[in-house]
């Protein structure tokens, strides 16, 4: 299909997300919708709208290109995102709701003090720049290669298009608006994935039935390893990194939370956690059948990729030797609005977040101001962080290797740890700890990550790290806790540590 073509197709796309953003955010409320769509969404409605934030342009590419590699042991992983789910829904939620948080990190003031505070803060802007970068790059790096390169336009103008969309859609409504805008991202999402399907097996020659006797007999459909307890592809593995994974990406993570939060009720917010843990399963098996069915034609017709993500924007909107394409038109077009929305509703939902974290976390705008200067400080925030985080997705041009999910998952291991350790100590222990201390041991955490997972198949007699790498941090971090806790008197909330930060904290939970 004609790049300008793509280019239109997509424009009219977030034309109307754009316009359907601004439409919803006629009626928000200030900067309490804003935060936490003043806690009227629909629980059915976040469901749906979380899923299209977790996959992203990650998903969309990077899933199939990975079945070569490791067949469909992501699996395994989705199986232990569901126990995550099930650990934030009744131990997280619970409490997030009890304090009535605009953001989470102030927990970890209430209950540990400032520097805690800023340490499980300053943590999430970094985790959420990294991976939201790293997302948005794929996405950019794509969309360069199908649709801006053909048409001379360089990367940066496409990368400050891209931002500049997200925050118009965005700068008003902030929650209110993403939880109905990536509802319908999510539904346009999972039609495109279903409509590809059904293209690649009518080139195929297969039918329904012909797709999944295919998939069968390929060699590429193995879920379960259970074997070998060096390959980083054992169940146990798998399943102990997506639930630790799921807890700290999702439960602690501003992004994610700020839409269950704005659900009515805490019964409400839970219901939307498991409906939406029960689905990512059949979803991610999409994107696994159609990275077997994606191999299988490359093998058929002699196609070649250099790297696992390059296997679905090549056969989507690639040509052969004669100029003659892989396959029908409609593809490259569903393919360019599927990466497309996958895109818009993960980067929206991280600029909302990233500008909530800023503002109250770092500014505490929310207590020191009134509604109107808060209102100016959000905007500022919210126009500074698109701006950044295209300057860091620029950043990842010159670093790109391999599979991008890998990365995604492996910047969680070291970025999140330390707030996976830094919320169950406080949740599962009552001792209170040297509040000083605590950005260090946060820092100092993947450090010691980095250096065993750079020598574990040698100190460990073959031993190699994977997405566990997470556990390891977050333990690390718990040990680091728990030393600085000697000597110290067990945590009450008479005997919190005051602090000039205390007074947000109560006002927070009121």
């Amino acid at each position: 299909m004609p790049p300008v073509v793509l280019l239109s197709v997509i424009a009219l796309y977030l034309a109307a997300v754009i316009g359907a953003g601004w439409w919803i955010s006629r009626r928000a409320q200030g900067s309490a919708d804003f935060f936490r769509g003043g806690r009227k969404s629909p629980w059915w409605a976040v469901a749906v709208a979380m899923v299209s934030t977790s996959i992203s342009g990650i998903t969309f590419v990077s899933v199939p290109g990975m079945v070569a590699a490791s067949q469909w042991s992501y699996l395994q992983m989705a199986v232990g995102f569901v126990a995550g789910y099930a650990v934030i829904a009744y131990v997280l939620l619970p409490l997030y709701y009890r304090l009535n948080l605009n953001s989470l990190y102030i927990y970890l003031e209430d209950r540990f003090g400032r520097w805690s505070h800023r340490a499980g803060a300053g943590f999430f802007l970094l985790s959420k720049l990294l991976l939201c970068g790293v997302r948005m790059y794929l996405t950019a790096i794509v969309l360069q290669l199908i649709v801006f390169d053909p048409l001379g336009i360089p990367m940066w103008v496409n990368v400050a298009a891209t931002m500049l969309c997200v925050w118009l859609y965005t700068f008003r409504g902030g929650v209110r608006s993403l939880v109905w805008t990536d509802m319908f991202q999510t539904l346009a999402l999972l039609t495109v994935v279903v409509l590809c399907l059904v293209q690649i097996g009518r080139v195929m020659g297969l039918d329904l039935g012909g797709m999944v006797g295919s998939i069968r007999d390929s060699g590429m459909a193995r879920v379960w390893f259970f074997d070998d307890w060096k390959d980083t592809r054992l169940f146990w593995k798998q399943f102990a990194a997506g639930a630790l994974t799921t807890v700290a990406m999702t439960g602690m993570d501003q992004d994610m939370m700020q839409k269950n939060l704005s659900c009515k009720t805490l019964r409400a917010s839970q219901r939307n956690m498991m409906s939406y843990g029960a689905a990512f399963i059949p979803v991610n098996l999409l994107f696994l059948a159609l990275g077997v069915l994606l191999y299988q034609f490359a093998a058929a017709r002699g196609i070649s990729v250099a790297k696992p993500d390059d296997l679905f924007p090549t056969i989507a909107c690639g040509t052969d030797a004669a100029g003659n394409a892989f396959m029908p038109p409609v593809v490259s077009l569903l393919f360019a609005l599927g990466i497309t929305a996958s895109a818009f509703s993960s980067s929206g939902s991280a600029l909302t977040a990233l500008t909530t974290t800023f503002t109250v976390d770092f500014l505490h705008a929310d207590t020191r101001q009134d509604e109107a200067g808060l209102l100016r400080t959000r905007r500022r925030v919210h126009a500074c962080a698109a701006v950044v985080m295209g300057l860091v997705i620029l950043g990842f041009e010159a670093i790109r290797d391999g599979s991008v999910i890998n990365a995604i998952y492996t910047v969680a291991g070291y970025t999140y740890g330390p707030l996976l350790g830094l919320f169950f100590f406080g949740i599962l222990t009552r001792r209170r700890v040297r509040d000083g201390w605590v950005p260090i041991i946060c820092a100092l955490s993947p450090v010691i990550c980095y250096i065993l997972s750079a020598h574990s198949v040698a100190w460990f007699g073959g031993y190699q790290i994977g997405f566990e790498l997470l556990l390891y941090n977050a333990l690390l971090t718990w040990v680091g806790l728990w030393l600085s806790s000697l000597g110290k008197n067990r945590f009450s909330r008479q005997n919190a540590a005051p602090g000039p930060q205390s007074s947000n904290a109560e006002i927070a939970r009121n």
